[in-house]
């Protein structure tokens, strides 16, 4: 690819390329408990999804680190876990102040791209983060975290989960609350991982744009963790922007029922398919024996292009999931990888434009709007 095309490395660093999720905060807990000089974030790292090399080679200008932590966690373990990770998240930028910048606001991004840095920002994944008290909420802003998604893979008491059985219906009269005292900060409102009901009311509640940080469109792969086309309609009204995940499962037809078989499998086993620590092993085993389907650049293209024609072209953006999921997309297998992606697009006759809004344009319009609401 010339150097200069819309799409490179050195395009999307200028553009630049805003990846709205990426799980290497946790999984640096679980490989290296947060140690830096046991897991250095400026070596190449090949256990991992992220590291600095690549990240300059896929031209990341920004990215949303997600503070996540498993919805397993519970009541103050998950307030604590939570500030662990975005403790975890400052000190690596405070480590790599030449080449990271804390970022928690769209200035913010443009300075941080301006400099030659990547801006750092903090999302929040799973509102059990909280404890249910919207002063932890605001205490967590006030750390530089600027998207909550609602839930994780498990309901939580104010707001029902994709992967789980419904019990509110979508939301409850506090996570009205949330999603009002969310307007109120500048924080985004994140609908990954919740219910289709949540999607609506949180849509028709929110006085802000919405963002979807990692979630594909279910026209196109049909499993509850994707957006149904009649909340991809709801989008243009509110604002927001989808932003579509490299992970397989939410990718590919056949990936997605490959890992419907393994969550059966982990159900027969007696454990619970909806936490990760349980469920991968079971995914890991099934595929020394079968396989997962390959997903591929075309079907993450259809996704982008199906949300696209839906939601309008001001409603696209990225969000690779990477060090969050067991299984990659080929071609799609780290951060160094988006090139590959605008690459395909281009061949498509997206225009320079297009491809500037989908790279970050478009979520940079999300959380300067979130900005505006907040400060009006």
């Amino acid at each position: 690819m010339d150097p200069a095309a819309p799409g490179s490395a050195a395009w999307l660093r200028r553009v630049p390329l805003v990846d709205g999720h990426n799980d290497y905060p946790w999984a640096h807990r679980i490989c290296a408990a947060y140690d830096l000089d046991k897991l250095p974030f400026d070596a190449p790292t090949p256990q991992l999804h992220t590291d600095l090399p690549r990240l300059r080679s896929g031209g990341v200008g920004a990215q949303f680190w997600s503070v996540f932590v498993p919805s397993r966690l519970t009541g103050e373990s998950a307030v604590t876990a939570t500030l662990e990770q975005i403790a975890f998240v400052r000190r690596l930028v405070e480590r790599h102040p030449e080449t990271l910048a804390l970022a928690t606001c769209g200035d913010g991004v443009d300075e941080a791209v301006a400099s030659g840095r990547i801006a750092s920002l903090l999302g929040a994944e799973g509102g059990h983060s909280i404890n249910c008290s919207l002063d932890v909420l605001a205490a967590m802003h006030a750390l530089g975290v600027r998207y909550l998604t609602l839930t994780h893979n498990d309901n939580i008491p104010w707001a029902d989960s994709a992967t789980d059985e419904p019990v509110l219906g979508g939301l409850s009269d506090f996570g009205h609350r949330v999603v009002a005292q969310m307007n109120r900060l500048g924080m985004l409102v994140d609908l990954s991982h919740v219910s289709a009901d949540v999607m609506r009311q949180a849509l028709a509640t929110s006085s802000a744009p919405v963002i979807f940080s990692h979630s594909n469109a279910r026209a196109v792969c049909d499993v509850a963790r994707n957006v149904p086309d009649d909340v991809l309609e709801r989008v243009p009204a509110n604002g927001g922007v989808v932003m579509a995940t490299f992970v397989p499962m939410f990718v590919s037809p056949p990936a997605a029922r490959w890992y419907v078989r393994c969550r059966e499998l982990a159900v027969a086993q007696g454990l619970d398919p909806k936490d990760f620590a349980q469920l991968d092993p079971v995914m890991r085993k099934q595929a020394t024996v079968e396989p997962p389907p390959v997903a591929t650049v075309d079907q993450v293209v259809a996704h982008i292009e199906h949300i696209r024609d839906v939601a309008g072209v001001a409603a696209v953006g990225i969000g690779g999931d990477f060090d969050g999921t067991a299984f990659v997309t080929q071609n799609l297998e780290d951060v160094s990888c988006y090139p590959t992606l605008f690459a395909a697009l281009a061949a498509r006759r997206w225009s320079a434009k297009e491809l500037a809004g989908l790279a970050g344009g478009n979520v940079l319009r999300v959380l300067r709007a979130a900005e505006e609401v907040a400060h009006g």
